[in-house]
């Protein structure tokens, strides 16, 4: 076997021992040239099993791919939920995450869709979540948001954010039942007839853009902690992607020796926010950063959540209900439901890039309805274990399976267990609690702008010459923006007399991706011109 090196991967021998080739789709293209057929090379295909050796690191690698995501939802959250100055439950939240999420990837890579996706926490349901704790019978005690003033063991806090939290759980579960039904009923796709790029465009690129004001708080805290981090993750994924580290390598063949490994490609945003956290930290014991609650740049300290981690248990087991008994309310699953129909878009997407990527055939429909119903299960466990957020499946790590050339599901399998094993152990959740805001600030900067630009690549599939398309997508994306926009400034304009029809309407209006892709949806399939034939993204 050549040891040539992959254009964008490891080199092929890393796993040469161990397991053998198989064939990408060309997706139709001529394969003449023994470049590209070299390219198409897999070391491991879906069913196939490496060592066990391998299963672990590379288990790690879509672990540590995953992070940026699965931390980056409960430290959003916890704005929501009034629990900026509690890191301990922070840590606790960020352990239930990681925790449920291992379990719904062995379920979706075991019982699902059968293919090496991950599953974790989505952003689709972080606009609706948000927009709910907006109302104003959810609105933060002022209290609430001055550290001196917060006793977290105090029972009267503990209520404030359990009962915010309590709320979002069964709200999230009603809406997760709806996944299921359509996932297992074969429904999806049905609707998928209906929902077309000029849908799937806007709802998604409004999930990152509604979040703007959150990424703007955090890198506010300290503009030159938060650029540096962005700078670096800039740095690290774009400028230096293709940048081989040597790392030394042990097989039967070789002995000991250097493997050249694409550290920049595979893992930019740890890369970066470790060394800006590690920047922080020298800062802050040099006092370089001000001690002064009062001064800028205070935030940006990393001893600020006090002794979180020794605070925090060695071992925790995360239960159905530990925050209390769920409660439901009407504004609160339709505003899921937004979510829910989202998060379902980008799954279809992310199950047919991970099959062409792993050296699997096209998922047949039966494939893809058991796997929209096993995340709608994912939901429903997320939502009872209290994540405060549900399930999707992970274009992040899709997009792995392209750079090391393994579709193994083994290896997905082991990456699950390694997160259940961290959600155990609740040390692990409470050190990243310690990253200072600035630096969130700075990673959501480059983070929820790719998500709005991954929704607006969904266009490539519609013609953007028609001045229909051009209307219909310019006025959702506008829409989307000011009718929340205006709702928030005018929280009192909704009054229609019937208390639980305002919630409803206050949640719906609220939230941008729901606005956008409900124009996109009723302007497509309502206004005459003739169409291209339907396809959803396969990278979302």
């Amino acid at each position: 076997m050549s040891p040539e090196k992959e254009s964008n991967g490891l080199e092929n021998d890393t796993f040469a021992i161990h397991g053998h080739f198989c064939e990408l789709e060309n997706d139709g293209e001529g394969s003449g040239l023994s470049e590209e057929d070299d390219k198409n090379k897999l070391a491991y295909c879906v069913t196939d099993v490496p060592a066990w050796y391998l299963c672990i690191i590379l288990g790690i690698q879509h672990l540590l791919t995953a992070f940026g995501g699965i931390i980056a939802i409960p430290l959003i959250l916890s704005q929501g939920l009034c629990l900026q100055h509690d890191g301990l439950t922070q840590g606790h939240l960020i352990s239930t995450i990681f925790f449920v999420s291992g379990v719904c990837t062995l379920l979706q890579v075991t019982f699902g869709i059968r293919l090496p996706i991950v599953q974790g926490g989505t952003f689709a349901f972080l606009a609706p979540s948000m927009a709910m704790l907006s109302m104003p019978e959810w609105t933060c005690p002022a209290w609430t948001q001055n550290a001196s003033l917060v006793n977290t063991t105090s029972p009267e806090y503990i209520d404030v954010w359990q009962s915010r939290m309590r709320e979002l759980q069964g709200s999230i579960m009603v809406g997760s039942l709806f996944q299921v039904l359509v996932g297992f009923s074969g429904l999806i796709g049905f609707f998928m007839r209906f929902i077309g790029p000029l849908t799937i465009a806007p709802t998604i690129s409004l999930i990152g853009l509604s979040l703007y004001d959150s990424a703007g708080l955090s890198a506010g805290n300290h503009w030159g902690i938060s650029t540096m981090t962005t700078a670096l993750i800039i740095l690290f994924s774009q400028y230096l992607r293709d940048i081989p580290i040597p790392f030394p390598t042990y097989n039967k063949t070789k002995k000991l020796h250097t493997s050249r490994i694409y550290i920049f490609q595979l893992l930019p945003v740890l890369l970066g926010i470790t060394l800006s956290w590690l920047i922080c930290y020298i800062f802050t014991i040099s006092n370089v950063l001000p001690s002064d609650p009062e001064q800028y740049g205070y935030l940006a300290r990393t001893d600020l959540k006090g002794d979180v981690i020794g605070q925090a248990p060695w071992f925790r087991f995360p239960y159905p209900g530990q925050w209390g008994l769920p409660t439901v309310s009407l504004a609160g699953v339709v505003g899921i439901l937004a979510g829910v129909l989202s998060s379902m878009i980008e799954s279809v997407g992310d199950y047919h890039a991970c099959a062409r990527l792993s050296g699997a055939p096209p998922p047949p429909k039966h494939a893809i309805n058991r796997g929209i119903g096993i995340e709608g299960i994912g939901c429903l466990l997320a939502g009872a274990w209290g994540t405060g957020n549900g399930t999707t499946s992970y274009s992040e790590n899709v997009g792995a399976l392209g750079i090391t050339k393994v579709g193994s599901r083994m290896v997905i399998v082991a990456g699950g267990v390694l997160m259940i094993i961290m959600g155990l152990f609740c040390k692990i959740g409470a050190i990243f609690t310690t990253i200072p805001t600035p630096v969130i600030g700075g990673m959501f900067l480059v983070m929820f702008g790719v998500i709005s630009a991954a929704g607006v690549s969904n266009l490539q599939y519609a013609d953007m010459n028609s001045s229909r398309n051009v209307f219909i997508f310019g006025f959702s994306m506008f829409s989307g923006l000011v009718i929340p926009n205006w709702i928030f400034k005018n929280p009192n304009a909704i009054a229609t007399g019937v208390v639980e029809l305002d919630q409803l309407l206050q949640v719906l209006l609220t939230t941008s991706m729901f606005i956008g892709g409900f124009f996109g949806f009723f302007l497509d399939n309502t206004i005459p011109g003739k169409l291209p034939p339907r396809r959803t993204s396969l990278v979302s």
